[in-house]
């Protein structure tokens, strides 16, 4: 019988200390973490569990680590965060727009292709879905620096308010994203060159994921769960929804407003059976 293992991640702010006093603090995201962690329990999963101040890169890199040391080729990973998303210069030239998206961890920003790298521990046959609720989680190829005027803010979030967008977005603030990393620019250059070279010759994992938004949008928090993590609660509904991944996907989407619209993005060659499945199914 297959195992499924999951990973469940909700930051509702960051260490101050390590984001030169920017404290990031969101409302859902410990909830959505919960609720997923519900979810996967529910479908048999075995579920890890990692809120706020211990959702730093140690340990969620150790749990998918773990993860990669147990699971073999029929099994499944499902890995879900609710945070902040960034972006930061792409100094290696590798992007298409020139900026790397990044998870917010407690203690520093998470490069997507550090998640990717991860990912690429896996087994050969292991399934892996990632359900990411966060600003830039999609892989478009514009950047949000682009589009946020104050026009577009204002349609999104009724507010030209840079700090009221911030208090109902999980949006890390453009200028801080700007501060942090030319402050630590020669690390992320570094481990940016570092994954570049580990990648090359490398096949990307037949990864699965569903984000909350496009690269160039923003996602909404809420009081209790953010936008896109109520939307896939409400139709997942308590395992009563029936099909596959993208219909699952579209059932969300056709549930959010036009302004937050996720994306559905595979990476290797996933099976179209294990796209089809009932999603949850280990």
């Amino acid at each position: 019988m297959p195992t499924g293992l999951s990973i469940h991640i909700g930051l509702n702010s960051v260490d101050p200390a390590k984001y030169d006093g920017w404290d990031g603090q969101l409302n859902a995201c410990e909830n959505d973490a919960r609720d997923m962690a519900a979810i996967a329990r529910a479908n048999g999963f075995g579920e890890t569990v990692i809120l706020t101040p211990d959702g730093t890169v140690e340990n969620i890199t150790t749990a998918l680590r773990d993860a990669a040391g147990r699971l073999t080729a029929g099994d499944i990973l499902l890995f879900t965060y609710s945070g902040h998303g960034a972006q930061v210069d792409d100094t290696t030239g590798d992007e298409p727009d020139m900026l790397d998206e990044t998870l917010v961890f407690y203690d520093r920003m998470f490069l997507d292709d550090e998640l990717y790298s991860e990912f690429r521990r896996m087994s050969e046959g292991v399934r892996i879905v990632a359900l990411l609720d966060c600003c830039n989680s999609g892989s478009g190829i514009e950047s949000v620096q682009d589009l946020l005027t104050p026009e577009a803010l204002e349609s999104q979030f009724q507010t030209r308010d840079p700090a009221g967008v911030e208090a109902a977005s999980r949006l890390m603030p453009l200028f801080k994203q700007q501060q942090v990393f030319a402050r630590d620019r020669e690390f992320y250059a570094g481990l940016q060159r570092e994954l570049k070279n580990a990648q090359d010759g490398a096949g990307d994992p037949d990864a699965l994921l569903i984000s909350a938004c496009q690269d160039n949008q923003l996602a909404s928090d809420g009081d209790v769960n953010g936008l896109f993590t109520a939307r896939l609660l409400k139709v997942w509904n308590d395992g009563a929804f029936e099909g596959g991944y993208r219909s699952f996907h579209r059932a969300i989407q056709r549930r959010m407003p036009a302004i937050q619209s996720p994306n559905f993005y595979v990476t290797g060659e996933p099976a179209e059976s294990f796209l089809g499945q009932k999603p949850f199914t280990v």
